[in-house]
């Protein structure tokens, strides 16, 4: 994953270890002090998110120790971290590849693992890719990347 995705979930990790499971106790001592717990929602409502947010710091904790940030080569061919600017039936268009995790296709942030991103991994500059999907095939030539 690129450094960014990394310092994003240790600050995640952080938000969720600290605040939010301190907001997630106060709400459920709350619920405690209504009483019966057999009928009480908002009980039940606080230990979901409870169980919730401990999923999601496991996930993050285990993302964090077993991944390996990896920066932009210098190689001459596009990889992970690298923003790739191609040209494209309906003009030019810029993605980044980023990891499964970091992808957010509204930013253009595209996996190396999404078939555009399999595409694009390990090419060069000039090159011509084809990239079949449900609506048919999408030709890029690649214009440039840093």
């Amino acid at each position: 994953m690129t450094k960014d995705a990394l310092d994003k979930l240790v600050n995640e990790l952080e938000y969720l270890t600290t605040t939010k499971r301190r907001e997630i106790a106060d709400r459920i001592q709350r619920a405690k002090d209504l009483g019966d717990l057999s009928e009480n929602a908002e009980y039940t409502e606080a230990k979901e998110a409870h169980g919730f947010n401990e999923g999601r710091i496991g996930e993050i904790e285990v993302l964090i120790k077993n991944s390996t940030v990896v920066t932009a080569k210098k190689s001459g061919r596009i990889g992970l971290g690298s923003i790739v600017k191609v040209k494209a039936k309906g003009g030019q268009r810029e993605y980044e590849i980023v990891s499964f995790n970091e992808a957010d296709p509204i930013n253009n942030k595209i996996s190396n693992e999404s078939p555009i991103g399999q595409a694009l991994v390990d090419q060069k500059k000039g090159d011509k890719v084809t990239v079949s999907t449900p609506k048919g095939n999408l030709e890029f030539e690649i214009i440039d990347f840093k």
